[in-house]
């Protein structure tokens, strides 16, 4: 069982173990090892974070020392280090970032030489190469330069902006609030937006180092709908702090979540009959609205484990090209090999241009059932299957609801958290049985 990967990456506190110079230099050797033989190339980039410049500086030492050679893009969104890793002939591609997480975090996210993200087993052999290292005195070589990741190579960085800018017919009727949650988008949504021809209005994209993802982005989707019905815009777009999800908003303020938008994407692609199998992959946390709208478009939808690794496992294992989460996350699997915000927007836009309806007409028919994700801070994350009173709440729940609703209960992959997930078709069910798991699982694990 992996100790250090999660979901996405290693994840943590900034200067704190696993995120401790040390660890970060032993991370860096342990990568590099798994490098193979030939061309041993790595990519690295980052977010705006405070930190990430010095964690950027000691991973990179660690690649080093271990022979590899080592190119920073410096500030730019996780699939662009993607894209650069599989386009550009890279061993590998690193990226300094914890996406939604506040500017104290930190994390370190890996992708291999096809532009996806390693499989479990692999990550687990870096990871007891990792331990291997530590305990060796001479593990972390202190004289690293600094500041190496910092600007970067723009041409790197040039080439994944060409890779999505392009002229929209269309798209110059449209004005958009784009928010950029002061984190790697801030550097280049404007240069992807402008190229397609979209009248813009940018916001939260001056970062400081403290202010990422701080009342702003994907995690406060509120505030872009504010300024969207202030400047009488026609949709508003924002992004997390390292632009591998995308919101959306209409003119009305109304959000647009990862759900409608896949609704959109499979629409459109079933239309120009591209969306292959006629299938999409959701996850766990999709609301059952989005596969109710689906089967009335004549289109299947499969269910993946949270986390978009998961999500492009499922989507591998049954050829389809569309696939994403409930926050944004949305796999275009002809184009991308993981979630991109900026590549999803520039699809919406598209569809947007062409179709001159408003986003709201584009996403009708999702009839949304009510939903609650409640977060409970626990000291361990001990399997559900030991704690028989969590069971027995969420039997209770299951038996009442009768296949009229779900029950989702799962540990967060990046933070000491339990997601209590309850959809059902009032408030007060979901609200009951959240509540009645949430408190099982305090009793039991409560941190």
């Amino acid at each position: 069982m992996r100790k250090l990967f999660g979901t996405d990456g290693i994840r943590g506190v900034a200067g704190e173990f696993p995120l401790d110079k040390k660890t970060i230099y032993a991370i860096g050797r342990a990568l590099g090892d798994h490098v193979p033989p030939g061309q041993r190339r790595i990519v690295i980039g980052q977010d705006t974070r405070e930190s990430s410049g010095w964690i950027a500086d000691v991973l990179s030492g660690g690649l080093r020392d271990s022979g590899v050679h080592v190119e920073s893009a410096g500030v730019i969104a996780t699939p662009g280090i993607a894209y650069l890793t599989r386009t550009r002939g890279f061993s590998a591609g690193v990226v300094v970032s914890a996406s939604h997480n506040p500017w104290q975090d930190n994390g370190i996210k890996v992708f291999g030489s096809d532009g996806y993200k390693l499989a479990d087993e692999i990550e687990l052999e870096i990871e007891t190469e990792i331990f291997a290292l530590l305990k060796e005195h001479h593990a972390f070589t202190p004289a690293i330069p600094s500041g190496f990741s910092i600007p970067g190579d723009e041409h790197l960085r040039h080439a994944y902006v060409q890779s999505l800018a392009h002229p929209i017919p269309g798209a110059e009727r449209l004005h958009a609030v784009i928010d950029c949650a002061n984190g790697a988008a801030s550097a280049l949504a404007e240069k992807v937006f402008a190229g397609g021809g979209l009248q813009l209005h940018m916001t939260h994209s001056a970062p400081n180092g403290h202010n990422i993802n701080e009342k702003c982005g994907a995690l406060h989707p509120d505030i872009v709908a504010a300024e969207v019905v202030a400047r009488k815009a026609d949709f508003g777009i924002c992004f997390d702090g390292d632009a591998d999800r995308a919101l959306f908003t209409d003119h009305r303020g109304q959000v647009v979540n990862g759900d409608a938008v896949m609704l959109l994407l499979a629409r459109q692609l079933k239309e120009q009959g591209r969306l292959a199998g006629d299938t999409v992959v959701a996850t766990t946390m999709s609301n059952m609205g989005l596969e109710i709208a689906l089967r009335e478009a004549g289109i299947k939808m499969l269910r993946a484990p949270v986390g978009d690794k998961y999500v492009l496992e499922e989507m591998k294992k049954h050829g389809a090209v569309l696939g994403g989460e409930q926050s944004g996350h949305i796999i275009l699997a002809r184009e991308s090999t993981t979630g991109d915000g900026m590549l999803t927007a520039v699809h919406v836009l598209e569809v947007l241009a062409r179709s001159g309806k408003q986003l709201c007409d584009l996403v009708a028919g999702l009839k949304v059932f009510p939903q609650i994700i409640k977060n409970i801070r626990v000291r361990e994350k001990r399997p559900l299957d030991q704690l028989p009173e969590v069971l027995t709440a969420i039997g209770a729940a299951e038996k009442e609801l009768d296949g009229n609703g779900r029950v989702n209960v799962r540990y967060s992959g990046t933070e000491t958290l339990a997601r209590v997930m309850v959809e059902a078709a009032s408030e007060e069910t979901i609200h009951r049985h959240a509540n009645a798991i949430g408190a099982a699982i305090q009793k039991a694990l409560g941190a």
